[in-house]
């Protein structure tokens, strides 16, 4: 089953759309299963390196686009069709949503996932969007993949745990400034009270 939707940064088609459309053989991110056969317990490895797409990201973090992404893979025929299992290794960057400095990571993410055959009870019995497919006797493993790296991406990224961010008066990152760094701030009713007399004294002096 998979994780409820996922909105991708710079994605242009919804999952549902993606279902709909067929694999590319030529694509790196999709693999044949006619060597793997239909006999359940039969399992293959494949090792590939394949350029980040631009929706690999969340708003101010992910995988730069072009980055390489290791992917690590393991297919083994199922009755119901092939699950596919792996990891993958990228370098996250981004920027402390607290302090706004500039941030980078290594990150290896795990997932697992049946794609049914088109002729079996789980096809029948399931949504498009449930259950991935096998189609064509090919599987595509973007979605897959591009699921674990959102999943695992920090909504509000921190270049370490304490950060304090920023002074709210200067911009300036805490870490940065003196222990003691303040700002004198003047209560507006003393400002109007101080123009006031500012405005007496003169008149005096004419």
């Amino acid at each position: 089953m998979r994780p409820p939707a996922l909105a991708y940064s710079g994605s242009c088609m919804t999952r549902q759309q993606r279902f709909d459309v067929h694999p590319v053989p030529t694509s790196p991110w999709v693999i044949s299963t006619r060597e793997l056969g239909r006999s359940p317990g039969v399992m293959r490895r494949y090792r590939r390196q394949i350029p980040a797409p631009a929706d690999f990201k969340l708003e101010i973090i992910g995988v730069a686009e072009g980055r390489p992404i290791q992917l690590r893979l393991r297919f083994e025929s199922a009755i119901e069709g092939v699950f596919v299992s792996g990891s993958a290794d990228v370098e996250v960057v981004g920027e402390c949503a607290r302090c706004l400095e500039p941030l980078s990571y290594p990150l290896t993410v795990s997932f697992g996932e049946l794609f049914a055959y088109p002729d079996s009870v789980t096809d029948a019995t399931t949504e498009p969007d449930e259950v991935s497919r096998v189609v064509d006797e090919m599987v595509d493993v973007e979605d897959l993949v591009r699921d674990a790296v959102l999943l695992a991406l920090p909504l509000a990224p921190l270049c370490r745990d304490d950060c304090r961010g920023l002074c709210p008066d200067c911009g300036e990152r805490w870490v940065d400034l003196d222990l003691g760094h303040s700002h004198e701030t003047l209560d507006a009713r003393w400002a109007a009270l101080e123009g006031w007399l500012t405005s007496t004294d003169d008149a005096d002096i004419v």
